[in-house]
């Protein structure tokens, strides 16, 4: 089974492009990392601040060693997070 986390992140007002930023840096290496089979991003066409990331891992672990990434400390921790007004992760394991 895989592990799956859909995340949405609404950016402060007027820090939409900072955010936007942050996810463009952090995708190319999310999306190397070993355990991960999909990572993508989308931002919402009617509420620009909005964004939302769908991912799959191998397992929960390599989820975990994502959020312990040095790309993920410096543009999610480091830029993206920091101008969020808010942040919301669900987490699942894919069936059949």
């Amino acid at each position: 089974m895989a592990y799956v986390v859909t995340a949405t992140w609404t950016a402060q007002p007027g820090q939409e492009a900072v955010v936007r930023d942050a996810i463009d840096q952090l995708t190319p290496p999310s999306r190397e990392e070993p355990g991960n089979v999909f990572y993508q991003a989308y931002q919402s066409a009617d509420e620009p601040g909005v964004f939302r990331l769908f991912e799959i891992y191998t397992d929960e672990a390599a989820y975990l060693a994502h959020g312990a990434s040095e790309h993920f400390a410096r543009f999610g921790h480091g830029q993206a997070i920091p101008v969020l007004a808010s942040r919301e992760r669900a987490f699942y394991e894919t069936i059949g």
